[in-house]
């Protein structure tokens, strides 16, 4: 890993701003990082050779990850190999993201798996990860998309973790402790706004500081891995309208199958707007900044099929009139789990593993 450190103060809202408007971005940065090591098998000269050996190995995996383009492929069924865990057996699954509990009947969405063109995606080592990050923070920073996420990553460590070591998760709010802190902060605009409250955010007129990041930052500036995603809340009044539009039903309500069309890309996704996140992240860069740009819109929107839709909980009462039409409440925005914010998460995995 890289050797820096990073003062969150210092870093131009302007910057950010633009980062963080790339449709279901995750960037992975990399802060006040040591290279301890985990294993300590360095003692003899046969652990000298394994150790050598395993170098090897190790540049071999960052080598691959390197020529590997994990963002472009299909979806294959597979129901053997996946999902990675039970939807009821992850005690920290929550009621936005529990489709099954919620009343869908047709599984299969849980079963895809995505395969890059010229290569495999690691599978998740929940333990391994533990390992390489021991002592470490891990801070997911964002919206309700990033909680998605966050509550991926605890069910995929935790389906790990159960079945070859003792299980300690120390709880404090949304902070959760194996041997590291995985942990998710409500930051929505990731810089500071009127909305800002995780539960009462839903006001009609919204005012952003532009300029203003201290308020949130000062939670996660000594995280050692940050994750960010605040798409959603800088497009929310068109994002539903165009995600209706880019399907041939009017919405998510009732979608069974992977979109399979060649060079798809839906119509919300703005391809302007992520090239100057990768314009912006080159310039952080460029300033010593090590950011890894992960972008998954793609895989992601080709799974029109595997949304929450009306299969939740729902922060508000459904009225007669909705529950008669249901695409009029389907929530096309987040994600059933398990599955496609699991392979976020094993793309991320994959990361910080060959880092």
């Amino acid at each position: 890993m890289s050797l820096l450190t990073w003062n969150i103060t210092r870093l131009k809202s302007h910057y950010l701003a633009a980062l963080f408007l790339v449709t279901l971005i995750t960037a992975v940065l990399y802060l006040t990082v040591d290279n301890e090591s985990i294993l300590e098998e360095r003692k003899t000269g046969h652990e000298e050779q394994k150790t050598y050996e395993e170098d090897q190995s190790n540049i071999a995996r960052q080598n691959s990850v390197s020529r590997c383009d994990f963002f472009s492929g299909t979806w294959v069924y597979d129901n053997i190999s996946y999902p990675l865990y039970k939807e009821k057996q992850c005690s920290f699954m929550l009621d936005s993201f529990a489709c099954e509990k919620y009343g869908r009947k047709d599984l299969k969405y849980q079963h895809w798996r995505w395969q890059p063109h010229d290569c495999d995606l690691p599978r998740f080592n929940g333990t391994a990860l533990l390992e390489k990050i021991r002592g470490k923070k891990l801070v997911f920073v964002g919206d309700s998309l990033n909680k998605n996420q966050w509550t991926s990553m605890l069910c995929l460590i935790e389906s790990s973790v159960h079945q070859s070591t003792p299980k300690l998760v120390i709880q404090n709010g949304n902070l959760f402790t194996f041997q590291a802190t995985v942990r998710q902060l409500y930051s929505f605009h990731i810089v500071e706004s009127n909305s800002d409250h995780p539960v009462s955010h839903g006001l009609g007129e919204r005012i952003i500081r532009i300029t203003a990041i201290e308020k949130h930052a000062r939670h996660w500036s000594d995280a050692d891995i940050l994750i960010f995603d605040s798409f959603v809340w800088w497009v929310q009044e068109t994002t539903m309208t165009l995600l209706g539009e880019s399907w041939k039903k009017e919405n998510c309500y009732n979608e069974t199958e992977p979109i399979f069309k060649e060079g798809y890309w839906g119509i919300a996704t703005d391809r302007e707007m992520m090239n100057l996140a990768e314009s912006t992240i080159q310039k952080l860069q460029k300033r010593g900044l090590k950011v890894d740009y992960l972008n998954i819109t793609h895989l992601s929107d080709l799974r029109k099929d595997a949304h929450s839709s009306i299969h939740r909980k729902f922060p508000r009462t459904i009225s007669e009139e909705q529950l008669a039409n249901p695409t009029s409440y389907a929530d096309c925005t987040h994600w059933c789990l398990p599955r496609v914010p699991d392979v976020w998460n094993q793309i991320l995995y994959s990361y910080i593993m060959n880092s």
